[in-house]
C-alpha cells in the first residue's frame, strides 16, 4: 500500500510539472517608434486608426479612453487580457493593465506565456499598419 501511494505521489508530481502553467515575465512594448519621413509625420488620428485597425485584425476590441490613450481587450476562450495603449505621433506603448484566467502574478510580474505572444503579434500588426500610412 505504501509503495502504491508513493508511486501515485510521484506520478502526480510529474504530471504537475509536465502540465504546469507556462509563465513568463510580462512583455510590455515601450516607446515603439512611429515612422515618419523628413517631410511629414503621421497625425494623432492616423496613429490611432493604425492601432485600431491592427487590433481589430487580431480580435482585439480597441476603445479610446482619452486623447492619446486607447484600451485594448482581447478574449480568447476563457482568457482575457486588457492593455493600455498610450500613443503620440512619435511613439506608442502597449502596457499590461489586467487579465483574467492568465495566471498573472503581480509580485513576480509574470503571466501565461501566451499573453506575450499576443502582445508581440499586436505590436507587429501595428508596425505593419503604420508602414502603410
Amino acid at each position: 500500500m505504501k509503495k502504491m501511494l508513493w508511486n501515485l505521489g510521484i506520478i502526480l508530481v510529474v504530471m504537475g510539472l509536465l502540465t504546469g502553467c507556462r509563465t513568463a515575465a510580462i512583455h510590455n512594448v515601450k516607446d515603439a517608434t512611429v515612422p515618419s519621413t523628413e517631410s511629414s509625420a503621421l497625425t494623432m488620428e492616423q496613429v490611432k486608426k493604425a492601432i485600431m485597425a491592427a487590433g481589430a485584425g487580431l480580435g482585439w476590441n480597441i476603445k479610446e479612453e482619452s486623447p492619446g490613450n486607447l484600451v485594448g481587450t482581447l478574449h480568447v476562450r476563457s482568457h482575457s487580457a486588457v492593455v493600455n495603449i498610450p500613443y503620440t505621433t512619435e511613439s506608442y506603448n502597449i502596457i499590461y493593465k489586467s487579465s483574467s484566467n492568465l495566471n498573472y502574478d503581480a509580485e513576480l510580474k509574470e503571466i501565461h506565456s501566451n499573453y506575450n505572444g499576443w502582445i508581440q503579434n499586436f505590436d507587429n500588426a501595428i508596425k505593419a499598419q503604420l508602414a502603410t500610412m
